[in-house]
C-alpha cells in the first residue's frame, strides 16, 4: 500500500470505524483514540496490507482495540472514586487517612507503581520508564497493591461504622 492508498483508507472507513465504535462503547473519547490507533497501525504495517483487504484489516484492528480499552477499564479502578464513593456511601471523614495509611505500608514497588498511576494519573508504560519495570510488572504491582489496600480498608470498615 502506498500513501495514496493509505489516504483512501482514510477517508473511506474512518467514519464507519469511528461510528462502529461508538455503537459499541457509547464513549465518543475512546471511538477518536481507537480510531487514531487503528490508523496508526496501518500507517506502520502499510507495506504488509493490500487495498483490497485493507477494510477487514482496519476493523479487526479496531475491534481488537476496542476489547483491550473495555478489558482495561474493567479491571482499572481509580482510587479517587473509590473515596469518593466510600465516603458518600458510609460517610467515612478520614477514609482518605485510612487509604494513605495503607499505601504507606505497601512495599516500594508497589508503593512506587500505584502513587505514579492512581495518584498522578502515569499510564503503564510511563511508570515502567520512570522504575524500570516492565509494563507486565507495573500492573502486577498495582494489582496487588490495590487488593492490599481493598482489604486493608474492609478490615477496618465495620469499627468505622
Amino acid at each position: 500500500m502506498n500513501t495514496k492508498e493509505y489516504n483512501q483508507c482514510v477517508n473511506l472507513y474512518s467514519d464507519g470505524i469511528f461510528r462502529f465504535i461508538l455503537k459499541n462503547m457509547g464513549d465518543r473519547f475512546e471511538a477518536e483514540n481507537i480510531v487514531q490507533n487503528t490508523f496508526e497501525k496501518l500507517w506502520i504495517r502499510k507495506q504488509d496490507v493490500k487495498m483490497e483487504t485493507a477494510k477487514s484489516y482496519l476493523f479487526k484492528v479496531a475491534y481488537n482495540n476496542m476489547i483491550d480499552v473495555i478489558r482495561k477499564n474493567k479491571r482499572q479502578t481509580s482510587l479517587d472514586v473509590a473515596f469518593d464513593v466510600a465516603a458518600e456511601d458510609h460517610q467515612y471523614s478520614d477514609l482518605t487517612e485510612w487509604v494513605r495509611k495503607a499505601v504507606n505500608k505497601l512495599p516500594t514497588k508497589q508503593k512506587t507503581a500505584i502513587t505514579l498511576r492512581d495518584f498522578e494519573g502515569y499510564d503503564y508504560k510511563s511508570i515502567g520508564e520512570i522504575t524500570g519495570m516492565t509494563e507486565s510488572q507495573v500492573k502486577v504491582n498495582i494489582f496487588r497493591a490495590r487488593k492490599y489496600i481493598k482489604n486493608y480498608i474492609s478490615q477496618l470498615e465495620p469499627s468505622l461504622l
